[in-house]
């Protein structure tokens, strides 16, 4: 009867655990799982980190805040942050809030913030602020990268001086060898044109290239400049970080790369999977923010 008792139990536990659910899992480059405590001692001896996001994954914004967190802790506040959801023409709104002389409201009022800035870029923000740490705007305005992608990157040679401080030096080098734009050119399709093809991936350039010189200009020797951007911006090694590695060579760069899995074990994806330093894998139905 007690060897029956305990083989039921035993059974009714294999069975919960069988009910575990994984809400993400981090792997090396090589494929191997790592653990958080290790992914934040690997990522402090970085000068930048990229951690990629989907713009829209409650997770992947909960993950940014706690590895930051943790970070900070790692590297008794030797932080910098910065992100593309903020333009370098709204560094000084951001400054503001930063030094506490703006409050929440002033600051949505003034500055273009995201529509999803409340749930997922203020925690980020409020921890910057909180620990008086910099946080960096270092995209470029989006109506900058809205006239390159309609009339082409030579008409940004026709910004006034002022309006060029808010863009990366002209000119930039805008090539397919990026990693990346590639699979941009192939999403507008054969019949494309030639021109509208390159003003489109040129858009996507510029954006690169002034959030990597936002990074360059802003990075500080023993600090870790820790940047968020949608995946897209250093997956493969390329966007940001390709053109930051055009410019200095010698930094060492990390990127989080992020992927989305049906498996419920969260397990490497068989297709569609290019690692880069440290992947984080998500389950495709976690709950969205938008």
């Amino acid at each position: 009867m007690k060897n029956i008792f305990i083989m039921v139990l035993l059974a009714g536990l294999c069975s919960l655990k069988g009910q575990d659910f994984k809400a993400y899992q981090f792997y090396d480059k090589k494929g191997k799982e790592i653990t958080t405590e290790k992914l934040v001692r690997e990522l402090a001896g970085y000068d930048v980190v990229f951690f990629g996001e989907n713009h829209n994954s409650s997770i992947n914004h909960w993950l940014q805040l706690k590895i930051t967190e943790a970070l900070y802790e790692k590297k008794k506040g030797q932080l910098i942050l910065g992100a593309e959801m903020f333009e370098r023409d709204n560094q000084a709104q951001l400054d503001q809030y930063l030094s506490g002389k703006f409050d929440a409201k002033t600051l949505k009022d003034s500055a273009r913030l995201w529509n999803n800035y409340a749930t997922d870029y203020k925690p980020l923000v409020d921890f910057a602020k909180n620990k008086k740490l910099n946080f960096i705007a270092t995209n470029i305005p989006r109506k900058y990268a809205s006239q390159t992608a309609k009339e082409g990157l030579q008409s940004l040679n026709t910004l006034n001086e002022k309006e060029k401080t808010y863009i990366a030096r002209l000119p930039i080098q805008v090539t397919l060898d990026t990693p990346g734009y590639p699979e941009m050119k192939a999403m507008m399709g054969d019949h494309a044109e030639g021109t509208k093809v390159m003003n489109f991936i040129s858009a996507q350039a510029i954006k690169d290239a002034t959030m990597a010189e936002s990074i360059l200009k802003n990075r500080q020797e023993g600090k870790t400049f820790i940047h968020y951007n949608g995946n897209y911006h250093s997956k493969e090694f390329g966007g940001i970080y390709w053109y930051i590695r055009q410019k200095n060579p010698t930094l060492k760069m990390a990127v989080i790369s992020v992927f989305e899995s049906e498996d419920p074990e969260l397990n490497i994806p068989a297709k569609d999977y290019i690692p880069t330093d440290f992947n984080l894998i998500i389950p495709a139905d976690m709950a969205k923010t938008f």
